[in-house]
């Protein structure tokens, strides 16, 4: 993450990178430790209920999008199902899930540590991003505990991780199992493919489409075969999301409630709290166009590009922060979503975006929990301009992410 005179610039031994791997894996369950004292316990806000419904469902028989309504793709399920195995009370699936995002999230930090070898980091390079990872639960806040995101992240870092070190196929494959668990990680996909076309060729281009398409299509048909309907709308109730109250737009309109003394209206739908009214639906028809502008900017300013490995790591964080601060939907588990790639990006430009990164963490969590339903029932003021300004903050660290793309030499 930083830059480094030429004697420290060597790629770190593989000695010293098991060693920070390690410690890192101890300082990431001290902060999961943290997390569960103090004021971090105060007013929480979990979806472990939701995934322990769907797990014990499963656990007695039933089929999911046939049986019961499933909010997330197939690919989300063993993560719910795994802490539901022998019917436990509730108690035991919270303890069982949380330790499962525990180990999850130190897979995460372990691909981190491969990526950054294959990258060829330097040991401050190596031990920067490491540190920051370990301690980002603390920056976010209990909010890591009891979302499943932590297995779509590790999945998009083993994928970055068997990128920049080769592994072409296994790379796609892992990207393909991460986009069956939770759509997000397919920005990434025309960035991988790109890259393989350039430094490969495109027949090994197209192996790896095909490697990323028949393992989704793999963990999706089976339930398209036996539910397609309940398959189908849970993909479409996601798309038909309207504009969420911690979005961009939501926090442009909620300041100029209280500065200007604009009408708002709060809605509950779709498993959150969203804006409602003419105003809010152009705004959320704006956003999805303004982010799939952001996403067609970053895949072409990478594909005119060269093809190296620190290009690809870059590219990928800003397509990640692009769907992220663009989108119509932008719940405080998103950015879990960052954590294990933004630290990838290499010199000042990498110190700058994790940097960034930390204050949306931070500013999140000044909000989140604590005083959500402040913002979603009252339209409080404070917390208001805190989401304005954690999403201000996520705007301008993909400005930061973009600008160097647009190089057409390394």
């Amino acid at each position: 993450m930083t830059d480094l005179p030429a004697s420290s610039s060597r790629p770190a031994e593989h000695s010293l990178a098991i060693a920070a791997t390690l410690a890192a894996v101890a300082l990431f369950l001290v902060s999961w430790v943290v997390l569960h004292h103090g004021f971090f316990r105060h007013h929480p806000i979990v979806d472990t209920p939701t995934y322990e419904r769907y797990g014990s469902a499963m656990d007695d028989g039933r089929v999911p999008y046939r049986d019961f309504a499933v909010e997330y793709p197939p690919g989300a399920l063993p993560v719910f199902v795994l802490p539901a195995l022998g019917s436990p009370g509730s108690n035991t699936y919270r303890v069982r899930f949380e330790a499962l995002m525990a180990f999850l999230g130190e897979a995460a930090i372990g691909f981190l540590a491969l990526a950054l070898v294959g990258l060829g980091a330097g040991p401050r390079r190596l031990l920067a991003a490491l540190i920051f990872v370990a301690l980002a639960p603390l920056a976010l806040g209990p909010v890591i505990l009891s979302r499943f995101d932590l297995w779509p992240a590790a999945l998009t870092a083993a994928a970055l991780a068997a990128l920049v070190n080769g592994r072409l196929r296994v790379g796609h494959l892992a990207l393909g199992a991460a986009v069956a668990a939770k759509l997000y990680p397919a920005v990434l996909a025309p960035l991988a493919v790109a890259y393989v076309w350039r430094r490969k060729g495109r027949r090994e281009a197209l192996v790896c489409v095909g490697l990323l398409a028949g393992l989704v299509a793999l963990v999706f048909l089976p339930f398209v075969a036996l539910a397609p309907g309940g398959v189908w709308s849970s993909l479409s109730n996601q798309a038909s999301r309207p504009l969420q109250i911690e979005s961009l737009g939501s926090g442009l309109l909620l300041v100029a409630h209280h500065v200007f003394g604009t009408g708002v209206t709060m809605d509950t739908s779709h498993g959150s709290q969203n804006l409602a009214g003419s105003g809010p639906d152009v705004l959320a028809a704006a956003q999805t166009i303004l982010q799939a502008a952001a996403l067609l900017a970053v895949w072409i300013l990478f594909a005119r590009g060269p093809a190296t490995r620190e290009r690809l790591v870059q590219a990928s964080a800003a397509a990640l922060v692009a769907f992220v601060a663009f989108g119509k939907v932008l719940s405080p588990q998103f950015l879990l979503w960052l954590i294990p790639v933004v630290p990838l990006v290499r010199g000042r430009r990498g110190v700058a975006a994790s940097v960034l990164l930390a204050a949306a963490l931070v500013l999140t969590q000044l909000w989140f929990p604590y005083r959500y339903w402040k913002l979603a029932l009252e339209f409080d003021a404070f917390p208001s301009w805190l989401v304005l300004l954690r999403d201000l903050v996520l705007v301008g660290l993909f400005a930061v992410l973009i600008s160097p793309l647009r190089e057409r030499r390394v």
